[in-house]
């Protein structure tokens, strides 16, 4: 089965975690939580949701994964300071490995410079931030262009967790 990285950090929208990552798990796939600290807990914005990040990101590489899963909440937002998260986005993107985006998991993205050209869909409030980084915002529950997997938010976490599914069989 497949490996996915998870790049995550504090305040991650719970079910957009929880629910792919039951998913991916029931169907035999490793999961493999990528942070800014190794051996940190990080929490759900809402339910405080813990997880321990497994590997820095800083110590990590997008050859040793299959695809890439970015949870939203203000969790992209918190890494896309970190110019190792920005740069393993980036990497990964241009790798051609499937990507999970979901919600606000597109401001990674977008700071990583990697949407120009590229369909997707997100959280309302960024789709002005989506345009101006050259891309084109779909407001549908599921939008797939290559490599790239979108939902707009929890409300789409069922049709999100499906079409990953998919590809990573």
């Amino acid at each position: 089965m497949s490996r996915v990285a998870v790049i995550i950090t504090d305040d991650f929208e719970d079910v957009e975690y929880t629910e792919p990552a039951k998913a991916f798990r029931d169907k035999g796939n490793d999961l493999v939580h990528i942070g800014l600290e190794a051996g940190r807990t990080v929490r759900g914005k809402k339910k405080g949701t813990e997880v321990v990040v497994d590997r820095s990101v800083g110590d990590v590489n997008v050859g040793d994964f299959d695809a890439l899963l970015i949870p939203g909440g203000y969790s992209p937002d918190k890494l896309r300071v970190d110019p190792a998260a920005v740069t393993f986005a980036r990497d990964f993107v241009e790798s051609g490995k499937p990507i999970f985006a979901i919600c606000h998991a597109a401001q990674l993205l977008i700071t990583a410079q990697a949407l120009k050209g590229r369909k997707i869909t997100g959280w309302k409030s960024i789709e002005q931030d989506i345009k101006n980084a050259g891309a084109d915002f779909v407001d549908q529950e599921v939008v797939e262009d290559g490599n790239l997997i979108s939902s707009r938010g929890p409300q789409d976490i069922s049709a999100f967790v499906e079409a990953s599914l998919r590809r990573l069989q």
